[in-house]
């Protein structure tokens, strides 16, 4: 590294070293909240179904998704995994043309859990499809996931292929895999390794990255996230995504800069 590519990576190790602590997600402002038993069963086969769903729906306002997290967790009596497997979700999730969440349907959101109800029935859980199906590496997840779902009728919830940047079901492999993490679960440590995951990659992010000469281009894809990603593995050996709590420091950091000079102005 130059000077300062140095300088950038011991600041974001500093970042990183901060930030990941449950103070920051594990609350209402956060979709993490609901993988760590809030109102949510805490057996290892619910946490998974709930973080699949949880991330899921992650897009959008948080003021906006929390809430419509919450609604199926409430529906599920906090249990999702039993809510989805026993086909309970259908009394509760009709096949209507209402708007659940934004551009999402009822009708949508049913196919999904379809989609993901299969996948229990064929395999015991996503976990165990994964498992078997990937190659153990984070873009071979991403790319199981997108294929048991590809024709569920269920595309604007789960990515058809890997070309985008899957944000949301890269969020969900962060949760999975990541191991000695106040944050992550680690469920999925033994079969995933975590050199390979990829960084949660949108818009907010990738501004991040430009402004700290990481990446060059402002594009969000599955490329970029991949790159990103490669630089963050340089600065964070044996587990990239550390640079996504990093990231989000930096962005409360330099927000909090702006504050100040803001209200010194």
């Amino acid at each position: 590294m130059n000077d300062m590519d140095a300088a950038t990576a011991k600041q974001l190790r500093r970042y990183a070293a901060t930030y990941e602590a449950p103070e920051f997600f594990a609350d209402d402002r956060d979709p993490s909240t609901f993988i760590h038993g809030k109102g949510c069963s805490c057996r290892d086969a619910s946490r998974e179904a709930t973080a699949f769903v949880a991330s899921t729906l992650s897009f959008g306002s948080i003021k906006q998704f929390v809430p419509k997290i919450r609604t199926l967790v409430e529906f599920a009596h906090g249990d999702m995994d039993s809510w989805i497997r026993t086909g309970a979700y259908r009394r509760d999730i009709p096949m209507s043309d209402r708007t659940f969440y934004r551009f999402v349907t009822f009708a949508e959101l049913r196919n999904f859990l379809d989609a993901y109800r299969r996948i229990m029935k064929d395999y015991g859980s996503l976990g165990a499809y994964v498992k078997e199906c990937a190659d153990g590496t984070g873009l071979g997840a991403v790319t199981a996931i997108c294929k048991a779902f590809a024709d569920s009728g269920a595309g604007h919830l789960v990515p058809a292929t890997a070309a985008s940047a899957c944000k949301r079901i890269c969020l969900f492999l962060r949760w999975m895999v990541r191991t000695n993490s106040p944050v992550d679960l680690g469920l999925w440590a033994d079969f995933i390794d975590r050199k390979t995951l990829i960084v949660p990659l949108d818009t907010h992010v990738v501004q991040e990255a430009l402004s700290l000469g990481l990446i060059a281009s402002p594009c969000v894809s599955m490329a970029a996230a991949r790159k990103l990603s490669a630089a963050m593995l340089a600065i964070f050996p044996d587990d990239p995504l550390k640079g996504d709590f990093a990231l989000y420091g930096h962005n409360l950091e330099e927000h909090r800069l702006r504050s100040a000079a803001t209200s010194a102005s």
